[in-house]
């Protein structure tokens, strides 16, 4: 819950503002400002104190403990122009919660913390358990010092500027170490312990296993994900407090997902008791793995309980991110965040430059020229699958002739795949042209690089005799040059001389450039392959210079004021 605090009518205007935007996620405290802080720091998570930083500092100087445990709080001034994370920067979330403060009151962010404002992800944000020296690793990385990444386990992290020597250390490992004097450990989420237990097994004996387990085979309890066992044993008492103990989920699976998996030690006990002949190593090792700890029992007597633990490998992900048409206010904020999180950037070399001030320090970039989509297609599938978080990029929307159809092609279940989306060319040329996108439509690319002329011939003379809205992606080049002049030929057919054509080049660039015309007017020359052609059907209208195709409404029969 975020706290709401201030102490002004206008505090209060821009406090309702933000309540009224996350109704869900804040609580107002009225009352005596100080009081309200106080309450506000104790009851809640994050605090937005619409009030003077120095009045806030004096405020919560007593009530500051440790910087891992105290709420984020972010200051918004009276002018409602700045939100300042002021205290949690990373581990209360006030960062993040000033940039979404910032957009719902169009104020503007401040970050002072160092690692953000170097471009670099902090060692306490990565979303993992960490151990060590976080600052002083930190300060060598603002430094430049050179600082090793030891990567024990392959796992997605964001770009850190490692060097292959130094005296500064971050090391990604399950393994029970201490930090060094200059180490940071992080702790991955890698390994898997299934369990077993007989009915009515106690949850000290269940804890006292895995402990042990753990503990002979020199693994990090900060490293168990998850414990794994039978369906049959989803409520058993001690299994289920077990892993409330330890923080981590319960997951089960079927007699007969288990039975099928290969173990080394199966037993007839447990075929007879819930049907698999292996229920702890099975567990472990259903969704594959390296069995790191093999069966083993505990030391009561009778043995009530069995454990077995297996290390996961991360999953490598990979985000298909579109960028846009080029203009930046169009780059959407997901695009950008997954920019940043990519330790790996995949893209042709234009668009790289179109973004490249984007990237952390220490992000690998592999770009290549026109004609090899294919071959990037591949190349970031096999980085997300040597366990990398890798960024493939294509301008527009990823998923619109672009990257996404070559690498989903590429990718199996063995990668996380997300798909970033983007404005495309065909959006961006319509917001210019007017409204000619209103009613149905349909895109087709008049390159005939990958599709034969005869199937594009086709959709365009399907899409002409249903009388939809036609853009042309492609339509014209120095070496395909007839291809336009067909297609439109083939619209002519089912469509007035006068019916409207928009005609956008460069959309959002600062090169833009936008005229709308008539399927009889328009010039095959002037357009290329940086121009995007929309083509109305027949009850689009010019109005005022603008394509306006309406959205099934009756169109009105005497002419608007100022159209043509």
């Amino acid at each position: 819950m975020i706290g709401l605090i201030s102490a002004t009518a206008a505090g209060a205007a821009a406090r309702d503002r933000l309540a009224a935007a996350w109704p869900d996620r804040t609580r107002v405290y009225e009352g005596p400002v100080g009081e309200a802080v106080r309450a506000a720091f104790a009851e809640c998570e994050q605090l937005v104190c619409f009030l003077a930083t120095g009045a806030v500092v004096r405020l919560l100087a007593p009530l500051l403990g440790d910087k891992t445990a105290d709420p984020g709080v972010v200051c918004v001034d009276e002018g409602g122009r700045f939100a300042v994370s002021l205290v949690g920067g990373h581990g209360g979330g006030a960062n993040d919660l000033a940039r979404e403060v910032g957009e719902v009151l169009g104020a503007e962010p401040v970050v002072t913390t160092a690692t953000d404002c170097a471009g670099l992800p902090g060692l306490d944000t990565l979303g993992l358990p960490y151990e060590g020296s976080v600052a002083v690793v930190s300060r060598a990385l603002l430094d430049g010092e050179p600082v090793v990444l030891d990567a024990e386990v392959p796992w997605p992290l964001p770009p850190l500027p490692a060097s292959a020597e130094g005296s500064y250390r971050i090391r990604l490992t399950d393994r029970a170490v201490e930090p060094g004097e200059r180490e940071v450990l992080l702790r991955p989420p890698s390994l898997v312990v299934g369990v077993g237990a007989s009915r009515g097994a106690p949850a000290e004996e269940v804890l006292g296993l895995i402990d042990e387990a753990l503990r002979e085979a020199g693994l990090s309890q900060r490293s168990v994900a998850e414990l794994a066992t039978v369906d049959a044993k989803a409520e058993e008492p001690g299994i289920v407090a077990a892993a409330a103990r330890l923080g981590v989920p319960l997951v089960t699976y079927s007699a007969e997902e288990l039975a099928a998996v290969e173990v080394p030690n199966p037993s007839d006990a447990p075929l007879a008791a819930v049907g698999t002949p292996s229920v702890a190593e099975a567990a472990a090792l259903v969704r594959g793995g390296e069995l790191l700890v093999p069966k083993r029992k505990s030391a009561a007597q009778p043995a009530m309980a069995t454990c077995a633990v297996v290390r996961r490998p991360g999953r490598g992900r990979l985000a298909v991110v579109g960028l846009g048409p080029g203009a930046r206010d169009l780059l959407t904020p997901r695009a950008a965040a997954e920019l940043r999180r990519a330790s790996v950037l995949v893209g042709l070399d234009q668009y790289v430059d179109q973004i490249r001030d984007l990237l952390r320090p220490g992000t690998r970039v592999l770009e290549s020229g026109l004609g090899a989509e294919e071959q990037r297609a591949r190349t970031a599938v096999a980085e997300a699958r040597r366990g990398h978080a890798v960024a493939l990029i294509g301008s527009g929307d990823a998923g619109v002739y672009a990257m996404a159809s070559p690498a989903l092609a590429e990718a199996s279940d063995d990668i996380d795949v997300v798909g970033v989306p983007g404005v495309t060319a065909a959006l961006a040329a319509a917001a210019i042209l007017g409204a000619p996108l209103g009613h149905d439509h349909v895109s087709i690319s008049l390159s005939d690089l990958h599709t034969p002329w005869e199937v594009i011939e086709r959709r365009v003379r399907a899409a002409a005799e249903a009388d939809l809205v036609v853009t042309f992606y492609n339509p014209r080049s120095r070496g395909r040059d007839w291809q336009l002049p067909k297609a439109l030929g083939i619209l002519a057919e089912h469509r007035e001389p006068a019916t409207p054509v928009g005609v956008v080049r460069n959309a959002s660039r600062s090169d833009e450039s936008g005229r709308v015309t008539t399927l009889a007017a328009l010039d095959p020359a002037t357009v290329d392959m940086m121009t995007v052609v929309t083509v109305g059907n027949t009850a689009t209208r010019n109005v005022a210079g603008r394509m306006v195709t309406p959205r099934g409404y009756r169109w009105q029969d005497t002419p608007q004021e100022g159209a043509k």
